[in-house]
Formats: structure tokens, sequence, C-alpha cells
């Protein structure tokens, strides 16, 4: 696939422009809003952090109102932790992947390999813990067919989250949901500077936008979204959870 898109030109490099909201996102928030009053070009990327769409869709929990099972007790004893969160984590975890030294890596329902299924209780109120979307990708698609009514622009759109990687230190924000691009792009059959053929290079651009975006998103400069103006990418629409490795692909799981 080569119909690829962009509002890169010799005059227009690659820029990464911040979304500011100066407000708690509240699921009475309209957030395609919030992004429509900037100023978006056509073949714009708008990535959005993954807990201002689990605030605007409602995804917040009380821990008042969890009550833990036994398993989740016996592993909250174990790890010493809240084991209300860890009954938040079970249940939107389809299995448990790992557990050491405190740390649940588990497969989430979407199908996401991360750790505690992204529950998490930073930038919410104390006594509270957000979810990750039902359906990220279809999360995506609302914002981008909203913005696109409201600003008649072409864009496309990436939910992002932060997660850990197993072979390197520290995290990276990666796509949990897209729309209006592929989160490939694959080199397969271009030539190389020396006139080699690709064949099995193919680049997880959605991941790479979407740690660009991270750059100036932050997770405290209450900055919940960033526009990727510039890049290159193929138009169309693959859901985020085709990055995820098919088990019998998976060397290590």
């Amino acid at each position: 696939m080569n119909n690829f898109l962009s509002t890169t030109s010799k005059l227009i490099p690659l820029q990464i422009i911040p979304i500011q909201i100066q407000k708690e996102i509240e699921p009475s928030d309209d957030v395609v809003d919030l992004i429509s009053s900037h100023s978006l070009y056509h073949g714009d990327v708008i990535v959005v952090a993954q807990k201002a769409v689990s605030k605007q869709e409602g995804r917040i929990i009380s821990l008042q109102s969890v009550k833990p099972s036994n398993l989740a007790e016996g592993i909250a004893s174990q790890y010493g932790k809240d084991s209300r969160i860890v009954e938040l984590i079970l249940s939107e975890s389809k299995r448990i992947v790992r557990m050491r030294d405190g740390i649940i890596i588990v497969k989430t329902h979407h199908g996401y390999v991360c750790a505690n299924a992204g529950v998490d209780e930073s930038n919410v109120k104390e006594g509270y813990a957000t979810l990750l979307p039902l359906n990220p990708d279809d999360s995506a698609r609302r914002i981008r067919h909203d913005i696109m009514d409201k600003t008649k622009k072409n864009i496309s759109v990436i939910i992002s989250d932060t997660f850990g990687r197993p072979f390197r230190l520290g995290q990276t924000d990666c796509a949990i949901g897209i729309s209006g691009m592929s989160p490939i792009l694959d080199y397969a059959g271009v030539q190389d500077s020396f006139g080699r053929v690709l064949r099995v290079t193919a680049i997880a651009v959605a991941d790479e936008i979407a740690s660009a975006a991270e750059l100036v998103m932050k997770k405290t400069d209450r900055c919940p979204a960033a526009i990727i103006r510039g890049c290159k990418f193929d138009v169309c629409d693959v859901p985020a959870i085709s990055l995820c490795r098919p088990q019998d692909e998976d060397l290590f799981g």
C-alpha cells in the first residue's frame, strides 16, 4: 500500500503542536470542541491521551464502589497493593501474563499486554481510578468523524497510552486507538539508498507518532492532545489492535 497522505512539502517541516486545556476533563465535556478550536490542516494527525478519552467517556471508578474478590485480596496481600485496584485489574484482564516484584502484567480484553490493565490512579481525584476506553478504536473513529464534521479537514486520530517495554528501561507512548491511517508504514518492495529492495521493513508509524506527541503532552502540563503535522502515512482504516503480534508469532509470550 503506497497511498501516502502528508502535509509535508519542502516548505512544511514535521511539527508537534501541543493542545493545552486548562481544566480537568469531565464526562460532560466535548473533547472534540476543545480540539477543534485549534487551527487544523488536511493531513494532520491528532493524538489524544487515553486518560482524556476515558474521563470524557465516564471510565472513572470510585474505589469505594469496588468489592474485591478473594483472588484480588490474595494478590494484594502478596504484593502490598490496594485490593480494590487489583480487582479492577482482574476485571479488565483476559489473563495474567506475569506477576513479579509487585508488577502485574496482563492481557486486556482489548488484546493489549500491559501493566495493571491500564488501571491508573494518577491525574484523577483521590479515591478514584481510570480504566481504558471500552473500545479505543471506536473512540478514535468517533473523535475523528466529529472533528471532520466541525472543521471540514481530513485528519487522522490516534489515542495514545503509556506502555512499559520488556527489553528496555523507561516507558513510551503507544497507539491504542486509531482512525484514518494505517498503524504500519510498509517499505516492502521499496529500494534503499544502495538499490537493494526492502523485504520486511515495516515501521510502526502510529506508535512513533504517539511517542513524538508525548514530548509535548507530558504528564503534568494539562496538555491532553497534540497535533502532528507534516508526517507521512498510509491512508486507510486499520485498527490499532492490529499492531499486536499474533500469538503464533510471539517468541516470548
